[in-house]
């Protein structure tokens, strides 16, 4: 491809919105366009970037067995209804009637489609076990949309869904699919670290992420120091505080009367106590229960385990005629004293059990108690003790120390089990003959994630630097001196041999300042750069550059294409799974 024909409007200056590096330089170097909040035009470089890496995940899903489908992006809004997702995912999902006003989504992934399809073909288990994916636009009405690829409300996934007889069957599928992805990332020339994660929306019995460790990932990585654990932020799991002691006597409860206080720091303040040392209660509902929660004042509610802990339930805060109803109180003034009898479930954070003494709601509007003390003023046994709260600066697990690092999720392995199946019938006879509903995992990729990543890890003050396998191209040729026949002819030559040697490259043959060329070869980061000037071509040579390097070699003309060659191939070498 020449430069002077490709449509590459590479710019200075970047919109404020742009707050990460991938997002400013997909934008400086003509990768995407803003069309609206959180949605994109990819231009051709950017384009040509994501049908590489859906040219591997393609490549890997098929080698894995797994067999390429697709499924519309507008759902019958019928089918999320039955799994009951209409609901989880809430403001999230992008709704529409059609003319006829049947209700539809546009999918942001597609259990319910596949299963539907599943549950229409699949009858016996001499059909299992088999593995269905697909790459298309997916949708999110993100509430915030931000770091331009990371979180838009359209997307490309890859999503592969497998359908097996028993557990052995799901495990191995799993497996198989785990494995893909660590090949995947690999070949895309990521560095990526595997953890434990919650399903989330997704529901199911166990999940893995794969996350690109980066300080502008918008996921916390929770790990310790010798590796031996490491989970996402939803997942991770916590070791109960140690209980402190106190051997003074602690005087009977006593109400304090606080006006139009109800937030935490505002109580702190006005009793001059700390959230540590408070009780937080926070009244939840789900479709049949209410459930109070009781965590330390200083931490936050684990929403991934606390909708783990009322058996996978949908659940979400109360709304105000509910808490007042419980507590007999306002809002802001929810506390575990004499509520027992007022809800379904009180789930108490380890934290709660750990301290002696605490300030707390009085469940009375304007009012909180101080020297609460658990198991005398209200009964613990009422109480599931539980890990309930996100891990936190100095919490270990099994003893050891958490760390905290960010990063970008671009991967996610799910065991579903039958939560899906059974729902929209998708079952088979076993070779008894008993009907069993299907088991199942599910397989997601990010693939504007993996292009985001790539340049968050590979970036310099000068543009991007790609791996090989995923770069729009992966040779430039620069014409420094294009209006010098010589000169324009060498790199017409080397130009030529590269495209019948089957290499992707790309001639700057523009009629601008060397200057020029540079910068913009230096923006939009083709892995190697091969210049050709006055001044080598007349010392019979051109120069040959790596992106990754800040110096050049000097290779005679007529063997710079076999040492592009053998360059490139190298290049690729590193990348192989």
């Amino acid at each position: 491809m020449r430069y002077s024909r490709m449509f590459i409007p590479t710019v200075k200056e970047v919109p404020a919105d742009a707050e990460i590096a991938s997002h400013k330089l997909m934008i400086r170097a003509a990768l995407i366009r803003k069309v609206a909040s959180g949605t994109y035009t990819y231009l051709p470089l950017g384009w040509r970037s994501l049908l590489k890496i859906i040219a591997i995940v393609r490549q890997e899903m098929d080698k894995a067995g797994a067999q390429e489908i697709l499924v519309p992006s507008m759902q019958p809004l019928e089918l999320w209804d039955k799994t009951g997702r209409s609901i989880d995912y809430g403001p999230t999902i992008f709704r529409l009637d059609d003319r006829h006003g049947k209700g539809n989504v546009l999918g942001p992934t597609a259990e319910e489609v596949v299963t539907y399809l599943a549950a229409g073909e699949i009858n016996s288990y001499k059909q299992l076990p088999i593995n269905l994916y697909q790459i298309s636009p997916k949708f999110r009405d993100e509430l915030r949309p931000r770091f331009g690829p990371v979180r838009s409300r359209e997307f490309i996934m890859k999503d592969a869904y497998s359908f097996d007889a028993d557990p052995e069957g799901l495990d191995k599928s799993y497996k198989i699919m785990y494995d893909a992805y660590c090949r995947i990332f690999k070949r895309c020339g990521l560095e990526y670290v595997i953890v434990e994660a919650e399903s989330g929306e997704m529901g199911g019995s166990g999940s893995h992420q794969f996350t690109v460790p980066c300080e502008s990932g918008e996921d916390t990585i929770v790990y310790t120091q010798d590796a031996s654990y490491a989970a996402n932020l939803e997942r991770a799991a916590v070791d109960p505080l140690p209980k402190e002691k106190t051997n003074a006597k602690i005087p009977p409860m006593q109400d304090v009367h606080t006006p139009n206080i109800g937030s935490i720091e505002a109580v702190c303040a006005f009793l001059k106590t700390k959230p540590e040392q408070m009780i937080k209660t926070l009244i939840y509902s789900t479709e049949d229960k209410t459930v109070a929660v009781l965590i330390r004042g200083d931490h936050d509610v684990n929403e991934e385990k606390l909708r783990l802990a009322v058996g996978g339930k949908h659940i979400e805060l109360a709304n105000e005629a509910t808490i007042e109803k419980v507590t007999g109180a306002k809002v802001g003034f929810a506390g575990p004293v004499g509520i027992a009898d007022k809800v379904n479930t009180i789930l108490m954070d380890h934290a709660v059990a750990a301290m002696p003494v605490w300030v707390t709601g009085a469940n009375k509007t304007d009012y909180h108690i101080k020297n609460v003390v658990p198991g005398r003023d209200f009964d613990m046994n009422n109480a599931q003790l539980i890990d309930i709260r996100y891990a936190g600066e100095g919490d270990t697990h099994n003893g050891k120390k958490l760390l905290f690092k960010k990063g970008i999720e671009v991967g996610q392995v799910f065991k579903l089990g039958t939560k899906y199946s059974e729902k929209l019938g998708a079952k088979f006879l076993d070779e008894h003959g008993t009907e069993k509903p299907c088991l199942m995992g599910c397989y997601g990729i990010g693939i504007n994630r993996i292009l985001a990543s790539a340049i968050e890890l590979g970036n310099d003050d000068n543009g991007i630097i790609w791996p090989i396998s995923i770069a729009p191209f992966e040779v430039l040729v620069t014409c420094v001196n294009q209006d010098d026949e010589k000169v324009a002819q060498v790199a017409e030559n080397t130009y030529k041999q590269l495209l019948d040697a089957g290499i992707d490259v790309l001639l700057d043959d523009r009629p601008l300042r060397g200057g020029v060329k540079f910068k913009d070869a230096d923006l939009i980061g083709i892995p190697l750069r091969v210049t050709v000037g006055r001044k080598s071509v007349a010392d019979g040579n051109v120069e040959i550059k790596l992106r990754s390097e800040s110096q050049s070699q000097k290779v005679a003309v007529e063997k710079a294409t076999d040492k592009i060659i053998k360059l490139v191939d190298s290049l690729k070498e590193q990348l192989k799974a």
